[in-house]
């Protein structure tokens, strides 16, 4: 599938400053060790060093041209998460903004060596936290613009399905197509031995699927990333195939 996102460079920069601020503001009102369910074994402060720490790796591939080795993994002595999470941000946000997002970058996608990969990267990386965070504090889940979560599904079928599953060697016990179809878009997703790959698709190609997922943008993105239940979309011919392909996401988003 494409490495091009579905959204513009500028919109995802946007997003990625608003979902870090709704995140940073729903921690400070809660308890830092409250359990977070969607990301077992971690509290919402453990989700924001988290967030700050990706933020670091993700602005050393781009400045070391490759993986960083040395970064710092946790807030300094007296740095809260909070700030911790920020300078982190400061530094990501200054990184993107000096290049062209078309500009070559290192990243571990093959489709998409670019500034702009990382841009949406962390966009979508943020917001699925801020959404964990807020579901963990108990508090109205702020929504997700339709072009933002239709750009999200295209993301997490594109990296995480299609190029993470590959990279850890994971693959379906039987072959199957999952359509996937939200917000006048549609995707599919074939999974089989030694295969997991996805692109976008058209009304025919869905005709054709085994399984076929369909919801509104927001629900299709959480679910994607095992943030709502099978009862936030519709289901319909194989269960099997779309049972496989959710628990291949799940291995591979975990």
């Amino acid at each position: 599938m494409s490495g091009q996102a579905l959204v513009g460079h500028d919109r995802l920069l946007d997003v990625l400053g608003a979902e870090a601020e709704l995140l940073t503001a729903t921690a400070r009102e809660a308890a830092p060790d409250t359990p977070v369910p969607t990301t077992p074994g971690l509290t919402i402060g453990e989700v924001i060093r988290h967030v700050g720490g990706v933020y670091r790796v993700a602005t050393g591939w781009m400045t070391e041209g490759r993986r960083p080795r040395d970064w710092q993994e946790n807030p300094a002595d007296g740095q809260s998460g909070e700030e911790y999470l920020r300078e982190g941000l400061a530094a990501l946000h200054r990184e993107l903004t000096s290049h062209d997002p078309a500009e070559y970058a290192a990243t571990w996608w093959p489709a998409d060596r670019t500034y702009g990969f990382w841009c949406r990267r962390m966009a979508h990386e943020t917001t699925v936290h801020r959404i964990d965070v807020q579901n963990a504090a108990n508090v109205i889940v702020a929504e997700v613009a339709d072009d933002v979560a239709i750009d999200g599904v295209d993301e997490v079928l594109a990296v995480w399905f299609g190029q993470r599953l590959p990279m850890l060697g994971l693959s379906g016990t039987a072959t199957g197509t999952v359509a996937v179809r939200t917000g006048g878009h549609n995707w599919i997703a074939r999974a089989g031995p030694g295969e997991t790959v996805a692109w976008r698709c058209s009304d025919a190609d869905v005709d054709r699927a085994d399984g076929i997922v369909t919801g509104s943008p927001m629900a299709v993105y959480q679910w994607l990333w095992g943030r709502l239940g099978h009862g936030s979309v519709t289901w319909e011919r194989s269960d099997d195939s779309i049972g496989q392909f959710w628990a291949l996401l799940r291995l591979a988003t975990r």
